[in-house]
């Protein structure tokens, strides 16, 4: 488990692509300050990978080609710049919100426009993901933990504050630039549970009991 608090901007060194598998290698200082070890978890751009080596500062992971397809990691090069984290441990400060490393879809930049000292972000994002993006609700961004300002059919927004522009890959993304998303795990689960509700009232013709007041759009307006 992650919490998207970035540690670390790291360096791609190389990504080889194979017949099976690619192997990304990035240098991190990460890498020595905090005893990355061979098989732990470490988010790249919010995507969970395990180490699978470690010389000097440069660990490297192996990235399924399914990975590359449906995650911004097929777009890194030689140089690029990404966000490093972690898995959390046990006993650290949870400073974010929960992110698994397991991203559901991506986005794309439509603008980015400044608004005082913070930068607002727009991000399009696929409908089957928007249902469960709302207004002032959590969500990582390049495996960056960030809070929704404002949320539509479509497209939804977050400011991004000149401490995490400076500690993430954020301010090298411009409009049409792919990126990461991982929605709030709460979300789904809520949606699940409600699902499930409306199934067996519609199954049964009548609700199993009084009638609950929490519902989805009560959710939706309390931030979940």
């Amino acid at each position: 488990m992650f919490t998207g608090i970035v540690e670390d901007l790291g360096t791609v060194e190389s990504l080889t692509r194979g017949a099976d598998f690619a192997a990304l290698a990035v240098t991190s200082d990460v890498v020595v300050t905090d005893h990355t070890i061979i098989g732990e978890s470490i988010a790249v751009n919010g995507v969970c990978l395990t180490v699978t080596s470690i010389h000097g500062t440069t660990f490297t992971a192996d990235v399924m080609h399914e990975t590359l397809r449906r995650s911004s990691l097929g777009t890194l090069r030689k140089g690029s710049h990404v966000n490093v984290e972690r898995a959390m441990p046990a006993n650290g400060r949870f400073s974010g919100h929960i992110v698994s490393g397991h991203i559901d879809g991506t986005g794309v930049v439509e603008s980015i426009v400044p608004d005082g000292i913070a930068t607002v972000y727009t991000i399009r994002a696929p409908r089957n993901l928007m249902r469960f993006i709302a207004e002032k609700g959590s969500i990582a961004v390049e495996g960056v933990s960030l809070t929704v300002t404002f949320a539509n059919e479509e497209t939804f927004g977050v400011s991004i504050i000149p401490h995490t522009a400076g500690h993430t890959v954020l301010p090298e993304r411009k409009p049409g630039s792919v990126v990461n998303l991982e929605i709030d795990p709460s979300a789904r689960y809520v949606d699940r549970l409600l699902s499930m509700q409306t199934q067996e009232t519609n199954q049964s013709g009548t609700a199993a009991g009084p009638a609950s007041p929490i519902t989805k759009d009560f959710l939706l307006s309390h931030g979940f």
